[in-house]
């Protein structure tokens, strides 16, 4: 059976850690995508750079943006799944979730939500005919796509793009899935998330993205993500995630 019409509004959540330079100009283009009704939530770890007042500036001129203040960095994944929280606290029917630094272009997030209308999770993937990488070097580019493929292999999963961070979930995906048992902090989380909502027997639609180097700041990406990503995977195979 194919999804039923989401009964809430899509909230978009945005992550944020020392994003001052992207944060107002990305909220400004992702409104500029989004239906009217869409919330506009930003999930700030206490950035030192002053994010966090930028996005209260933003909110208190616009009623469809919330800004979660959290006390510390804690990692991605504790971010996103307290925005998770709270957009289903709020009624989202939809939720999205995307990098605040125009490395995924807000101009993807109508299709996004298209494919929503069919699909419960929707992945803005860039190894499907379509998607790619833009201002990469060959070595970033091997290593960002055999990350996905070695998650692919180990969990026995046909999505191309496991490690993405562009994905529109259903409300439903999100009930299902135990949020208190989601322990990655970093990129793995992305791949956790994926094989959890799978595993529950949802569908998975990927839809083309290209994705390019962040506009401002530097890279969140260092080594401890990428070793977290490699040795949790397995566990999450086994079950012992």
């Amino acid at each position: 059976m194919p999804p039923t019409v989401p009964a809430g509004p899509a909230w978009l959540i945005l992550p944020t850690y020392n994003e001052v330079e992207n944060i107002e100009a990305f909220v400004a283009a992702v409104r500029a995508e989004l239906p009217p009704s869409a919330r506009v939530l930003i999930v700030d770890d206490n950035s030192p750079d002053g994010t966090g007042k930028v996005a209260d500036r933003l909110a208190a001129g616009d009623p469809g943006i919330t800004v979660l203040h959290r006390p510390r960095k804690e990692g991605l994944g504790p971010a996103y799944i307290a925005g998770f929280r709270h957009a289903l606290g709020e009624g989202a029917g939809l939720v999205l979730e995307m990098d605040a630094d125009f490395s995924h272009d807000p101009c993807y997030l109508p299709a996004l939500l298209e494919a929503s209308e069919r699909a419960d999770l929707v992945v803005g993937s860039r190894y499907v005919p379509g998607g790619g990488v833009g201002d990469w070097s060959a070595l970033r580019r091997a290593i960002s796509r055999g990350g996905s493929t070695y998650a692919r292999l180990v969990l026995g999963l046909s999505v191309r793009d496991l490690t993405g961070g562009f994905k529109c979930f259903r409300r439903e995906v999100l009930e299902a899935i135990d949020l208190d048992a989601v322990r990655s902090r970093g990129y793995a989380f992305q791949v956790e998330m994926t094989y959890r909502a799978i595993q529950l027997g949802f569908d998975v639609a990927e839809v083309p993205i290209v994705f390019r180097e962040r506009r401002e700041g530097s890279s969140k990406m260092g080594h401890a993500i990428v070793a977290e990503a490699a040795w949790r995977v397995p566990l999450l195979r086994i079950g012992r995630s």
